[in-house]
């Protein structure tokens, strides 16, 4: 019988969204425990060998870490296997290189290039709040973080700017309609707009409904919705495509007159 949790992880097995090629071996990394789940999650070694192509291999993804070189959301992390997820600053001190991990309207992270000013927060959203004992108010973010009395406006669901050097929050975007949202699970991941409608279903999922910039409506679960701004101000700057999701036709025509795709007339 085996016991505790599994230590490997297939690659056919591996999430869809880390682009990991099926033909090129037999394992992928396991994502060690950490604050995203493993499904949720990207690890440091696949940023560094498949998204950076800073290593070749995984030893050498182990050698860079273990050389301290690679910093999520301020600590060192040595473990080429830690788990870091949706808007987790990822700094390489060496190379100067400062991301933030997003995602595109295709549900695929992307890393995201920073300057210096926006690499020193990050957004969180609150999942809990409480008083622990003691009597002291707590909020707990998606992140893992654990926020002691924190402000007393901050409600679930709000989404809070944290400084990434001493952990305190700053800022707070409440979740009502207006604010500018972005979609991270669901066949929606990716997409940004702004909220329009909450609609409260007792017993069963609380859905909500989304504009894009281009008018185009959509709705999903209540728990999919990443608050990242207030009316059409985003707090983080956004990866390319703006978080817009386009037909296949509109992708096949922007392709063409790319030179990505010769037109063939019968």
């Amino acid at each position: 019988m085996p016991r505790g949790p599994k230590k490997h992880l297939k690659r056919l097995n591996a999430p869809k969204h880390w682009n990991l090629g099926k033909m090129v071996g037999v394992f992928a990394p396991k994502p060690s425990a950490g604050p995203h789940k493993q499904r949720e999650c990207l690890p440091i070694c696949v940023i560094l060998r498949e998204r950076l192509k800073y290593a070749l291999t995984f030893k050498e993804c182990h050698q860079i870490c273990m050389e301290r070189c690679v910093k999520v959301d301020g600590k060192v992390r040595t473990d080429p296997n830690f788990p870091s997820g949706f808007m987790d600053v990822v700094e390489i001190e060496k190379t100067g290189d400062k991301f933030r991990l997003l995602y595109d309207v295709k549900g695929r992270f992307v890393v995201h290039r920073l300057d210096k000013e926006e690499a020193a927060f990050k957004l969180c959203r609150v999942t809990k709040v409480f008083v622990s004992a003691g009597k002291i108010p707590v909020c707990v973010t998606h992140d893992g973080r654990t926020i002691r009395y924190p402000d007393p406006d901050v409600k679930v669901n709000d989404t809070i700017k944290v400084d990434i050097a001493t952990g305190k929050m700053s800022e707070i975007c409440a979740f009502e309609p207006g604010a500018m949202v972005m979609i991270t699970r669901g066949s929606n991941t990716g997409r940004i707009g702004t909220l329009v409608k909450i609609e409260r279903h007792e017993g069963s999922f609380d859905i909500v409904t989304i504009s894009d910039s281009k008018g185009h409506t959509f709705c999903t679960r209540l728990q999919n919705v990443f608050v990242i701004g207030t009316g059409n101000k985003s707090l983080v700057s956004i990866p390319k495509g703006r978080g817009i999701k386009k037909t296949i036709i509109e992708e096949r025509r922007e392709a063409e007159a790319a030179g990505r795709i010769e037109t063939i007339v019968c």
